[in-house]
């Protein structure tokens, strides 16, 4: 008897066992499988799985964030190992302080307020959607899920909240699933945190974004590039949640900007410190926070799973959420990228809107642009050169007697007297980067120190730069060498450098973070200018360190002193820098660390809000809204500390020109869109009378302002992205050599120096005002020529996503100087090579695909006069 009543009962409760499992709540599809477990009557997430793959540590918590007043904001004190309390920003950090200061109140730093953590007591089931609801003491939530039917990975959220009490609110995104730290292999917030370990030094990781902070730090959606905290596992599954477009602040919501407004948090860790992808909204203490009894407030996202590294999840947020693809078909412009190369010639030799200014240094002319930005020690008498070898590029290209006669001499003199040649310690580095009227010296931007990376930028990319064009400038090849051999002395065994070192006794500075910069590439130019292989040798010790210490951890720092040298665009030089040793030596660990640092720069480009045609009002003129779109924009600097948290992105997309190169390495569209999404249509931020574009986003069309200097970066950086494309276009039968990258602000390279190829024929650059009018501004151009074979190349590419149709006119007076050419023959070169002819006359009418190529060879000969 008491075997049947045994048998009778284990088979009952396998009855009860199968009703409660077949009753429970589970979402599947052929790509995610999640169920849900009862725990003392409520609903806790008991398995979730990836293609069969299991997601340990599932937990389905909630929390909710509450305070009756308004959260305080008096920081917190930080303290070090030793118990000491701890500041790492010296008095002169004026810019950042304030930042730095916010960052550390209640709010950020995730200790404000109450929290209540609960698990949903009920659910029910409509069609494929379930809905769970909770009671706590302070509010009511109801959260539905279902699983997205475009994107099987895909699991949407929708919650929403109603108060009990008046008082301010924050709901966080439930905790699916946990990671410990022995299984992380990379988390991120983009624009914030990119790393593959968890570090407990919290100015290295909240500041420095080097490593994943140790605390549930809540950061904004301002300086995030891409709305979507991420988190992959060893076994490589990621898992990120993403909020549902909108929900994060517009920078600039009708008429003035609102780029400080704070609608969405973002975090690595939730509020018990664990490692899991959270968002917050809205942000406790802030607009939509506030809520009387019986108000509402609701927080749409999705979390993402898939079998796959970070970068598929990212591209997928970038894609397929935030539809940065669909950027491109909305863009219009009324000014041609060649055009504005043109009219900043224009602007660029006339002393008085340049700032252009020659002053008596040692009995030497020195010539550079007045600067009125902040520098150390300034009297607003600074003055700076920018972007050397986009100087000679323009005048070997253009042939401007201008150039040539009153610029380049004066700033060649301004780079050799910039140069320290006072034996000792010093000896062979940059002076400084700005030279200062009054007191007669040249000076750092934001301290008296010297930086070995000043030495790459300001010797050595500068000097090998005019070297490609003057190669026969003995005098700058011997300072080169000084500038080399103090680098290589200045190296340290392991291939890195000391961050800067005290002008007065010496020291290193900045010892707290290391110099995770391209350093190393001022080496690979004295390679290439001078050609002993002990410049070689040590240009690759040195990016081997920085592959290793830098791409491979995902920690960077940056080059403005303003900022105390945050993570910035110098991340993006260093991938075309690794990219440039690869091409020397061939050697594939080089071209890895390349695309992966590429890869890296591409969470620096902001993806949102999501670009529409909704009308704005911006300074009294109605704009549409992608016009001032900040999509496809990257950062001065990010994260807490850059300038972007206040003043937006910059208009200078240094990178356009590496990030086509990358498309072409890998077939990896999203390089091809943001390299187009920052360079094209941006006629906002172009002030009219100059074609020069405001450096940062929030001055919109002010024009150059302070930084007239920037005009030369813009000349520069398009070039590069044009001749890229044509390249990229022409499936490399269109080539012109490379030069060495620019100082400071990214990776684009010059031109000009040497000829190039056009479908197998050697030709030179040529630009010059008025040679060639098209009825179109998407079409955009340079020319090439090649004198002894009496050949001239129309190269013509539509940067816009539809087909053009145009008429292009050619002033045949404007190709040689003094000289009228005749044309003998024309023909169209199509993609293979293969050449039709046209007439000879001086206007074609072309018909260009979508963002495609056209050539033109004419066969000329030199009228008599």
């Amino acid at each position: 008897m008491r075997k049947i009543l045994s048998a009778g009962f284990l088979f009952f409760a396998a009855c009860i066992s199968a009703q409660a499992q077949q009753s429970a709540p589970a979402l599947r599809n052929n790509a995610v499988q999640l169920s849900w477990v009862n725990r003392n009557g409520e609903w806790h997430i008991g398995n979730v799985a990836v293609h069969g793959q299991q997601l340990p540590h599932v937990s389905g918590e909630y929390t909710l964030l509450y305070t009756k007043e308004k959260p305080g904001n008096t920081p917190v004190t930080l303290y070090d190992k030793d118990g000491k309390k701890s500041s790492f920003l010296e008095s002169q950090y004026r810019y950042i302080t304030p930042l730095w200061n916010a960052a550390l109140q209640p709010v950020p730093m995730n200790t404000a307020g109450e929290a209540i953590y609960f698990y949903p007591s009920s659910f029910s089931k409509n069609n494929n959607t379930l809905t769970f609801t909770a009671e706590t003491n302070k509010a009511a939530v109801i959260a539905s899920w279902r699983l997205d039917e475009q994107y099987p990975g895909d699991v949407l959220v929708e919650m929403s909240l109603q108060a009990k009490e008046d008082g301010y609110y924050s709901l966080a995104t439930p905790t699916l699933a946990a990671v410990q730290e022995n299984e992380l292999a990379w988390a991120g917030i983009p624009g914030y945190f990119q790393s593959n370990a968890i570090e407990k030094d919290l100015i290295k990781s909240y500041a420095y974004m080097q490593g994943i902070p140790d605390r549930p730090v809540i950061v904004r959606e301002r300086t995030a590039a891409t709305l979507s905290p991420f988190m992959q596992t060893k076994n490589n599954l990621t898992l990120a949640v993403i909020p549902a477009p909108g929900t994060g602040r517009d920078p600039w919501e009708e008429d003035t900007k609102t780029q400080n407004e704070w609608l969405l948090g973002l975090s690595l860790m939730n509020r018990k410190a664990t490692l899991t992808p959270t968002l917050y909204h809205p942000v406790l203490g802030e607009k939509g926070s506030l809520l009387k009894k019986g108000d509402k407030v609701n927080f749409s996202f999705r979390y993402t799973l898939q079998q796959a590294g970070w970068y598929s999840v990212f591209k997928h947020a970038v894609n397929d959420i935030y539809h940065f693809n669909d950027f491109l078909a909305l863009k219009k412009t009324g000014q041609s990228l060649t055009n504005r190369i043109l009219s900043m010639h224009k602007y660029l030799v006339d002393n008085k809107t340049s700032l252009w200014n020659i002053e008596n240094y040692k009995g030497m002319e020195i010539g550079a642009q007045s600067y009125l930005g902040g520098v150390y020690g300034s009297e607003k008498d600074a003055m700076k050169n920018s972007d050397y070898g986009a100087m000679w590029m323009l005048a070997a290209v253009t042939g401007d007697s201008v150039l040539q006669q009153t610029r380049l001499p004066y700033a060649r003199n301004f780079k050799l007297e910039q140069q320290d040649h006072t034996p000792g310690f010093f000896h062979g580095a940059a002076a400084g980067q700005y030279y200062l009227t009054k007191s007669k010296r040249f000076t750092e931007e934001w301290g008296p120190y010297v930086e070995p990376i000043a030495v790459t930028y300001y010797m050595m990319m500068d000097m090998g730069n005019i070297l490609l064009f003057n190669p026969g400038d003995t005098t700058l090849k011997k300072e080169l060498r000084l500038a080399a051999d103090r680098l290589l002395a200045w190296m340290k065994p392991e291939g890195k450098w000391a961050v800067a070192y005290d002008h007065a006794t010496q020291k290193e500075m900045f010892t707290e973070v290391e110099d995770l910069r391209p350093t190393f590439y001022g080496l690979l130019i004295a390679w290439k200018i001078l050609k002993d292989k002990k410049y070689l040798d040590a240009a690759k010790r040195g990016a081997n360190w920085y592959i290793e210490n830098a791409t491979a951890k995902g920690h960077f720092l940056g080059v403005c002193g303003d900022t105390r040298f945050a993570p910035d665009f110098a991340t993006g030089q260093s991938a075309q820098a690794l990219l440039d040793l690869y091409d020397i030596t061939k050697e594939r660990k080089y071209l890895q660390a390349a695309i992966r640092t590429a890869e890296l720069y591409t969470t620096s480009i902001y993806t949102h809000p999501v670009p529409s045609a909704k009308s704005k009002k911006v300074n009294g003129v109605l704009r549409q809204d992608w016009e001032i779109s900040q999509a496809g924009l990257s950062f001065e600097h990010g994260g807490i500390l850059g300038s972007a948290n206040h003043r937006g992105p910059i208009l200078l997309a240094s990178h356009a020109g590496m990030f086509v190169r990358m498309f072409t390495l890998t077939g990896d569209s999203l390089f091809l869109n943001m390299a187009r999404a920052g360079a094209l249509g941006r006629d906002a931020f172009v002030d009219s009378a100059t074609s020069v574009a405001s450096y940062y986003w929030d001055v919109m069309n002010k024009g150059a302002g302070p930084y007239p200097h920037h005009a030369w970066w813009q000349v520069g950086w398009i070039t590069d992205y044009l001749l890229s494309e044509m390249e990229m276009r022409s499936s490399g039968k269109i080539e012109f050599p490379r030069g060495f990258i620019t100082p400071k602000v990214g990776p684009h390279q010059t031109y000009g120096f040497a000829a190039g190829k056009v479908y197998g024929t050697s030709a030179n650059l040529l630009l010059k005002d008025g040679l060639l009018k098209t009825e179109s501004p998407y079409l955009d151009y340079y020319c090439a020529i090649n004198p002894a074979g009496k050949k001239l190349f129309l190269l013509l590419l539509n940067n816009d996503d539809d087909p053009q149709h145009s008429t292009l006119h050619i002033d045949y007076t404007k190709v040689i100087a003094g000289k009228t050419i005749k044309p003998v023959a024309c023909y169209r070169i199509g993609k293979n090579g293969s050449r039709k002819a046209i007439g000879t006359g001086s206007s074609f009418n072309e018909d260009i695909t979508s963002y495609g190529l056209s050539v033109i060879a004419i066969d000329y000969e030199v009228a008599a006069k």
